[in-house]
């Protein structure tokens, strides 16, 4: 596609460049291996208390125990974090000038969105690899599973994806960044607790609601359960959001 790869190289040196990514990135690994310490430490304190007793002993699994929570937590930290990664990806590009500039380039909006989106998954696909070395360490002193280990990556990558697409839509509709990241974040959380409502509401509300809902989808991932509903929900719902967001310059390149 033409375009594609300088809006994805401009786009990742700009990252790269920034300062706001080493701070988001900090924070990301700080986060994300203190949650690992104490879910570790949990489960050597019940792996001790354990070795004294065998029946309960069989009850203690590594995966459940470290593995499961660090997945569940990390998807807490990038739901914070991520609309901070998107929230300058279009918004900058208004509030400069240069959004009417890029697309009246012999590029396509399409091509220039695609850059932008992919370029922002493999930063936030870099970071999630670093804490993969907690779980390769742990596998050293005790048995881990790597089937939802791999799974609940899959799952992490997906949900980020989605993560993404709507983080650049919310910077399409305004040129303040900070506006941009609250919107981001007020949408990604509506989309992350509207399951909640399913349990207060009739059957037929509640299983769209459940559909709806990130957490939902995110869950059978993190169990080592790789189910193609969970994966075209994901798809669909980046495509969705992509999708809008062209509409939105295509609608806004017309007014002007």
């Amino acid at each position: 596609m033409k375009g594609f790869k300088a809006v994805f190289k401009r786009e990742m040196y700009a990252f790269f460049a920034s300062p706001v990514f080493y701070v988001v990135g900090t924070i990301f690994l700080i986060l994300s291996g203190y949650f690992f310490y104490t879910s570790t430490a949990y489960f050597s304190l019940i792996s001790f208390q354990a070795a004294q007793n065998p029946y309960a002993g069989q009850q203690v699994n590594l995966n459940e125990m470290v593995v499961k929570p660090l997945f569940d937590d990390l998807s807490i930290i990038l739901l914070l974090i991520v609309p901070l990664l998107t929230m300058r990806l279009l918004a900058e590009e208004k509030k400069n000038g240069t959004i009417e500039l890029l697309l009246t380039y012999p590029v396509r909006e399409l091509a220039v969105l695609l850059g932008k989106y992919l370029a922002t998954l493999l930063v936030i696909v870099l970071l999630l690899a670093f804490t993969a070395v907690n779980i390769f360490v742990i596998s050293r002193f005790g048995v881990v599973d790597w089937g939802p280990v791999l799974s609940g990556y899959s799952g992490m990558v997906l949900m980020a994806a989605g993560f993404v697409s709507l983080g650049l839509f919310t910077s399409a509709l305004t040129q303040n960044q900070i506006v941009a990241a609250i919107l981001g974040f007020g949408a990604l959380l509506m989309f992350w607790i509207i399951g909640w409502i399913g349990s207060v509401s009739g059957p037929g509300i509640g299983q769209v609601v459940n559909y709806l809902s990130m957490l939902e989808h995110l869950e059978p991932f993190t169990k080592g359960v790789l189910d193609s509903r969970d994966i075209m929900y994901y798809f669909n719902f980046s495509l969705f959001f992509i999708f809008l967001t062209l509409r939105y310059l295509d609608s806004q390149k017309i007014r002007g």
